[in-house]
């Protein structure tokens, strides 16, 4: 089964963002300081964003763990 995502980009704010859903939600903290992650009240993943995207290092990927404390 295919899923959608919607990917905004802020070029202003050097911002990226990417939504598996478009249910209510918060942001929460990772443990990368340049990632948050988006869940639902039942800790379901949403989606995710990335600040300062253009200081990212360009030959290495940035990692982060997001917790889902629910995976559907």
């Amino acid at each position: 089964m295919a899923q959608s995502v919607k990917i905004w980009f802020d070029a202003e704010a050097d911002f990226l963002e990417v939504l598996f859903s478009d249910a209510p939600g918060f942001m929460r903290e990772t443990d990368n300081d340049a990632i948050m992650e988006r869940v639902d009240s039942q800790g379901n993943i949403l989606g995710f964003s990335v600040l300062n995207v253009s200081q990212l290092a360009k030959d290495k990927p940035l990692y982060a763990q997001l917790l889902a404390e629910n995976m559907a």
